[in-house]
């Protein structure tokens, strides 16, 4: 079930998020136990974005209500994405739109870590990195770009030549000294990227396309899928049993989650 403040929610309740893609949301990974890492981060990131898009914050109280709401009666891993939008945007007057609702999904979660992906690189700069916004148009036609070409996913590469992010997740290298590397770019600031650093080791550097491949190690990041090692960029290939991507993997499991 699919809910609008926390009411089955209907299609004219999302035909204006439909039409206009004009929202902000985030991801949440919660285990078998209702336990979610990093869950103060996702209302942080909440209240900043809707405080960017809309000029007010959320209540995370009501947030957290909604989200165990959805959890009734669920066993197993999932993803809950909570999505913050005005039911009564108008595509003309994007302005008067001032009152975002909260819209929740889930869907189940897949096994951590997933297998190693293969990513394209893709001339790419989203719209507003700093918010996780509805607006995937030019992000999912890369990850098509991408996958037409025989891979799995696209790694977006800004127009000075500097590696930033992957369509839904933060990229991450590990140098040949064995350092944990983040591309200082302007990216989204991912949650599981946020735990990661204050969890393990690590430097922000500038990092080009040719920099990434010659790189020890590379991985992508996010709530639902953890720390994924990267098999290829492009037709570079990685290493995907590097032993500091195996130690952050079980840095990454060992963060207790928290309950709603």
């Amino acid at each position: 079930m699919v809910t609008l403040d926390g009411q089955p929610v209907s299609t004219d309740d999302v035909l204006p998020l439909a039409l206009t893609g004009f929202g902000h949301f985030t991801s949440l990974r919660v285990e078998a136990d209702h336990s979610i890492r990093g869950l103060t981060l996702h209302m942080e990131r909440l209240v900043r974005d809707s405080t960017l898009v809309w000029g007010t914050s959320v209540d995370t109280g009501r947030v957290r209500a909604y989200i165990r709401q959805s959890l009734e009666g669920r066993t197993g891993p999932c993803v809950v994405r909570v999505t913050v939008y005005d039911p009564t945007m108008d595509l003309g007057r994007p302005a008067d739109a001032d009152e975002p609702h909260l819209m929740v999904s889930v869907r189940a979660a897949g096994a951590l870590p997933p297998e190693p992906l293969r990513a394209k690189s893709v001339p790419f700069e989203r719209d507003l990195p700093e918010v996780k916004h509805c607006g995937l148009f030019g992000a999912l036609h890369a990850r098509r770009t991408a996958q037409l070409a025989g891979f799995g996913d696209a790694l977006f590469v800004g127009r000075d030549g500097l590696v930033s992010e992957g369509v839904t997740w933060n990229a991450g290298f590990v140098d040949q000294d064995g350092t944990l590397v983040w591309p200082q770019a302007p990216v989204l600031p991912g949650v599981t990227m946020a735990l990661l650093q204050q969890h393990a080791a690590h430097r922000v550097a500038p990092v080009t396309l040719d920099e990434a491949k010659g790189m020890a190690a590379a991985f992508a990041t996010n709530t639902g899928i953890g720390v994924r090692p990267l098999s290829a960029i492009d037709g570079t290939q990685f290493v995907t049993e590097h032993p500091v991507l195996r130690r952050l993997q079980e840095t990454y499991l060992s963060i207790p989650g928290e309950t709603l």
